[in-house]
């Protein structure tokens, strides 16, 4: 049964080795200060790491680019109008603490080295949060990151004019240290050949609307999608490691919305982001971000090292 299931999966499985074998001609483009600088809290990322694994996922992602590209030259030339490149879009999603925004970073840099697209910009989703406020005001603030907490019309609207091929779109301003968005602040797109967009719920489904009309889903706007997958017992132990991390570091700061954290002992802190998991982002994971793992075009599996061990490309 289990081959049969296997033969008549939507995904190709391929383990590490052989996924690297893809790109194995390929010299890897940063150097090893330039991954540092790359790696997330936690991380294990290092040059075999991109050599083995994202190196020939941007090989492949050139393929689509380019692909794409030639397409929409052909469709204009048929159609009979101005050439006018639209940006390739990639959406990469995943739990809190899977490594996602790590992911998204290596991409930006790797994708920016191909001479067809120089202009790489990623764009998270956390500047489409409501505002502190806002969620206080919803009672929803033990809810921030659920599928509710976004202001999915606006980050709708921001993806769309991308895809319009304006010429500058903006995008609210997240500070994770102050834990909201900055009120007055913009993040700039500027004509990307590539733009990135990163967050846990990039990949859900379109609502139905009242009228029983299906709406837009963000990922509608995707030309690329990945998942960065791992087990749930995994990323619950990289969450409190990386909230040890940052209460001996970035909550050190008075500024930092979770400084009130910063004097707790080792064992307060575990038990607090223990409880924190448990209570909100485990719920999240299982609810609302994992069920869209399928709907990626490909997913990176992850090990508890934070190694990727298999890559699963879908079909079609």
């Amino acid at each position: 049964m289990g081959s049969l299931l296997h033969k008549y999966s939507p995904f190709i499985e391929l383990d590490r080795h052989t996924w690297s074998r893809l790109a194995d001609t390929i010299e890897v483009p940063l150097s090893e200060e330039e991954i540092d600088s790359l790696r997330g809290l936690g991380e294990k990322l290092d040059v075999d790491e991109v050599r083995q694994v994202y190196l020939p996922l941007s090989r492949m992602l050139n393929l689509y680019v380019n692909a794409t590209s030639s397409l929409n030259h052909m469709t204009n030339d048929f159609l009979g109008v101005s050439q006018q490149r639209v940006p390739f879009v990639i959406g990469v999603a995943g739990s809190v603490a899977a490594g996602k925004s790590t992911t998204a970073r290596i991409l930006q840099a790797l994708l920016s080295r191909w001479p067809s697209t120089p202009n790489v910009q990623l764009v998270t989703t956390d500047g489409f949060l409501y505002p502190n406020a806002e969620l206080e005001r919803r009672g929803i603030m033990n809810r921030k990151g659920f599928p509710e907490s976004y202001d999915r019309r606006a980050l709708l609207k921001f993806v769309a004019d991308i895809k319009s091929a304006a010429p500058l779109v903006t995008a609210p301003k997240y500070s994770h240290l102050y834990y909201d968005i900055i009120e007055g602040e913009r993040i700039e797109v500027t004509s990307p050949d590539v733009l990135i967009v990163e967050g846990l719920n990039v990949l859900a489904p379109a609502k139905t609307g009242g009228n029983d009309r299906a709406a837009l889903a963000l990922s509608d706007f995707f030309d690329f999608s990945l998942y960065v997958d791992a087990r749930t017992s995994d990323i619950e132990k990289w969450y409190v490691d990386r909230f040890l991390s940052l209460k001996h570091s970035a909550f050190q700061n008075p500024d930092s919305y979770f400084n009130r954290y910063a004097n707790l002992s080792d064992d307060q802190a575990v038990t607090l982001a223990r409880s924190i998991w448990k209570n909100i982002n485990e719920p999240n994971l299982v609810e609302n971000v994992r069920p869209t793992r399928g709907r990626a075009k490909l997913i990176l599996s992850k090990d508890s090292d934070h190694k990727i061990s298999r890559v699963l490309l879908r079909k079609n």
